[in-house]
């Protein structure tokens, strides 16, 4: 009759434990990653401007609107309105001029070709406040982060003049304001 070896075991399941707890408090980590939200948009914004194809004429005027969830771009959360407007305000910030729309239906995305399209409606907001560009944006929720997209599209011709990708840890703070739809 083979004998058990207890000791083995008792260290096996030790171990065990050990790794199953480091693996469950990276996961935790990870949801309670700290990100300056603030900083971290500022910076986008700044690269968004910086990569236009053409430059940005800080005399005429940009309209911002929320960033919409890529799933579904009639729907928009806290977390949209918030990069939205903060990168509207760091464009503030930089000097340009910018006017803020909220308009829900008037833009969008088609779904299977990918272009901005932008309406009548639009194209009479922009043309009343000689708007050369529209800020509009995207985001898409991972894992363990959230995707945008940035983009500066042109009113005239529905170019995209600029656009810049980052993400953001799905911490506590994003994932409660992305529960937050409209």
């Amino acid at each position: 009759m083979k004998m058990v070896n207890w000791k083995g075991i008792s260290a096996l399941l030790v171990v065990g434990v050990l790794l199953t707890g480091c693996a469950s408090n990276k996961a935790a980590r990870v949801s309670d990653q700290k990100v300056d939200l603030v900083e971290e948009v500022g910076d986008a914004t700044q690269i968004l401007v910086k990569n236009a194809v053409v430059p940005i004429n800080k005399q005429k005027a940009i309209l911002s609107t929320s960033f919409a969830n890529i799933d579904n771009l009639q729907e928009s959360s806290t977390f949209g309105r918030l990069i939205g407007d903060t990168v509207a305000g760091d464009l503030v910030g930089g000097g340009f001029n910018v006017i803020e729309i909220r308009l829900r239906n008037s833009l969008y995305m088609e779904p299977r070709v990918g272009e901005f399209m932008l309406s009548r409606e639009l194209r009479h907001v922009s043309a009343e406040h000689d708007a050369q560009a529209v800020l509009v944006g995207t985001y898409a929720v991972g894992g363990e982060y959230v995707y945008v997209n940035a983009r500066l599209v042109s009113v005239n011709d529905s170019r995209v003049l600029s656009s810049y990708d980052f993400r953001l840890p799905l911490n506590r703070d994003i994932r409660k304001m992305l529960s937050s739809n409209r």
